[in-house]
This record gives C-alpha cells, structure tokens and sequence, in this order.
C-alpha cells in the first residue's frame, strides 16, 4: 500500500485541534477496525496506518518534526517507518482509550490480537524494557550519514516455550480474577458506592496462572541473549540527539511489547575542525611573505582539500567562507559552510641573514602601519566568524 501523508490519511488539515484530530482517528478506528473486518487484511493495515498517524499527529513535538520533513523525511530521521511500525498491541496499549468503548471492552474489546474475550475482560500486555547506545561519530560519518553495527546484550523470547513462560503451554485461569486480569472492589462513601479497578496482584494481570514453568526461563517468557544491530545514521546529527527504533529493546516477558532502542549521538572530536550548529571552523597558517605578496593555499575540507586564492595584503584573522562545504542539516539538504581562519605565521627563531632583512624592512615606508580606518576591527572578526 503506497504511503501517504498522515493528515490525508485522518482526512484533515494541518491546523487541526487535538479535541478534532481525536474525533478523526476514532471515526477511522470505527471504520476498520479489526471487530467490523475479520479477515480483511487491507482493513487491518488501514487501521495500522490511521493509528501511526494519530500516534505522530497528537504528539506536538513529532508533529512539529512532521510538518517540517515531511513524511519521507521523518521516517528516514526516525530511522524506518515512522513509529516504527506500529503492531496491534502497540495501538491498543497506547489509544485503546480512544475507542475501546464502541466495540464494549477496554483496549479494543474482544480483539484475539491483543488477548481476552467480550465484556471488557482482557489480559494486561506487558512491554519490555528500553535499551539504550551511545553511536560515536567522526565528523565525516555525521556528513553522508552511516550505517552503525552494534552488539547488544538484550533479552529476547525463549525458544524452548515460545515465549509464554510456561511447559507445554500449561495454563490455568487465575482464582482471583476469574481470567479478566483486574480486581474490582466496590466501597461505600458518602457519595454513594463507588467501584475501582486494579490489576490483579496475584497473576500480574494476565488472567491467568503458569501450572509447569519452563526450565530454560524460568517461566517468566525471556532470557538473556545477544543481538546485532544495524542503525541506520541520518547526515547531520548533532551532539547529544536522540532517536528510538521502536520494538528493537528487550521483548517483554510472556510475548508482551518489545521495548525500544533508544540511539544517543556521541561526536568524536576532529583534529582539523570544530563544530558549530553545521559551520565548521578551522585555522590555516601562511608566512608573512605568502601573506604580503599573495599565494594560494590548500585549505581542510571533510572530503579532501580545495585549493584558495589568497589576495596580495591579506591580514592575519582574515576568515575565508567556503559555502556549502560544511554538514548537511538533519532536517533539509541545506549544507553550512567553512570557515577559515587566516594566520600569519611568525618566526620564533631568526638566523642573522633574516634578522639583517627584517632591519631593513623595518625601515622602509611599505611596512609601517597605515590604518585607514576600514578594517575590520577584532570584534567585528569575532562576529563575522560566529555568523553575528
């Protein structure tokens, strides 16, 4: 199914209210949900994609990422589709809220995705914990963008018992809860009775009770194993970003949610450069000879070097602008630039042939100083270099 955008997908516009954007989705959530399409697997999809677009939508900071990239753009920043891909019993987890009441139970009612029967009973869904990295970059890797391995010591689904937690999927239905997961109490107060939910402590709200736990997990579902991983780097992230791969963390036990992995960006400083915002910054050096009478330099670049004329006088703390060569921004194909910092060079150590030759400069009209009043004075430099 082509991909579309997710206001068209919810039928309105980018102005939308939160109280409209929810009416929206739970008109589409009525429209296919699973309960009214069994077997319709077109449905199925449109209900998935209608929900990870309520699930960017409502969120302001998605949203705002969302309006600027676009969604190609913010699936690829996202790092995949653009939650992830979002399965039934991450919908019902997080928006059953929305639309659990139209079809009469919790989380979407009856559906066998998520687990329970008819009547608002059903088993809790746990999710598995977040794992976090640190992906350490060069300043050449965050320039094109990279694909990052990692190994991750994770816990994932038990083979031996597929996951359940239990030998020969040995079951039975929790005394306390009669299967429905919650504990219902009912109190008198001065305002009447009143009845409260709670999940039920005594099998963790799934409904029911493991007879004949497995050896290899011990019952709980997931053991501790190792995974590669391939994250996909955007170019032009910066120091301290974060995104998430949703479902890529620890499976939860007794095939509950997969938590998410969770990429922090770490720069790895640059001999030549320094970063600011997608500027980089860098110093080249020239003798004062070079300086006076002009020369061209090979000036640093992140993917070899480019060659700069340097015009006869040219003062030390000259920066020369090198547009667009400097990292893309994450969020458009918009490159900064480079800056480059003039430096004439002066000699420590002088042998008596370059100090008689320097006597005799020293003495000449052409080397003594005649500020005009147009250059550029230290503060103006510091602005310019500082984009101010």
């Amino acid at each position: 199914m082509a991909k579309r955008d997710y206001y068209e997908v919810l039928g309105v516009q980018k102005n939308v209210t939160p109280d409209e954007l929810k009416k929206a989705y739970r008109k589409k959530a009525m429209e296919y949900h699973p309960d009214r399409n069994p077997g319709d697997k077109e449905a199925e999809e449109k209900f998935k994609e209608a929900a990870e677009a309520y699930d960017v939508l409502s969120d302001p900071q998605k949203k705002a990422r969302y309006d600027q990239l676009g969604r190609e753009g913010y699936e690829a920043y996202s790092g995949g589709s653009g939650t992830g891909g979002m399965n039934m019993n991450d919908i019902f987890s997080q928006f059953g809220d929305i639309f659990g009441d139209i079809f009469g139970g919790g989380f979407g009612g009856g559906f066998s995705g998520f687990g329970g029967g008819r009547g608002g009973q059903h088993r809790a869904m746990r999710r598995g914990s977040n794992l976090r990295i640190k992906a350490r970059l060069t300043l050449e890797e965050i320039a094109k963008g990279v694909d990052k391995k990692f190994k991750v010591k994770k816990y994932v689904s038990c083979k031996t018992c597929g996951g359940t937690g239990a030998r020969g999927n040995s079951y039975e239905t929790c005394g306390h809860c009669h299967g429905t997961g919650v504990i219902t109490e009912v109190r008198r107060s001065i305002l009447g009775q009143m009845q409260t939910q709670s999940v039920c402590p005594y099998c963790g709200g799934e409904g029911r009770i493991i007879k004949d736990k497995c050896h290899d997990c011990n019952g709980e579902g997931i053991v501790q194993s190792e995974e590669v991983v391939t994250v996909n780097i955007p170019a032009g992230v910066s120091e301290g970003m974060q995104f998430s791969l949703s479902g890529r963390g620890n499976d939860a036990p007794h095939g509950g949610v997969p938590g998410d992995l969770i990429v922090l960006i770490e720069e790895i400083p640059h001999e030549t450069f320094e970063r600011q915002g997608n500027n980089l910054y860098c110093d080249v050096y020239v003798s004062f000879a070079d300086a006076a009478l002009g020369c061209t330099v090979e000036v640093p670049t992140l993917d070899g070097k480019a060659r700069v004329k340097l015009d006869a006088g040219t003062p030390s703390g000259k920066v020369l602008r090198l547009r667009g060569k400097g990292l893309p921004d994450v969020h458009s194909h918009i490159h900064g630039d480079i800056m480059v910092c003039v430096n004439v060079w002066v000699p420590q150590k002088l042998s008596r042939n370059d100090k008689d030759l320097l006597e005799q400069m020293r003495n000449t009209d052409s080397f003594s100083p005649k500020p005009t009043g147009k250059e550029r004075s230290f503060i103006n430099r510091v602005r310019e270099m500082f984009g101010g």
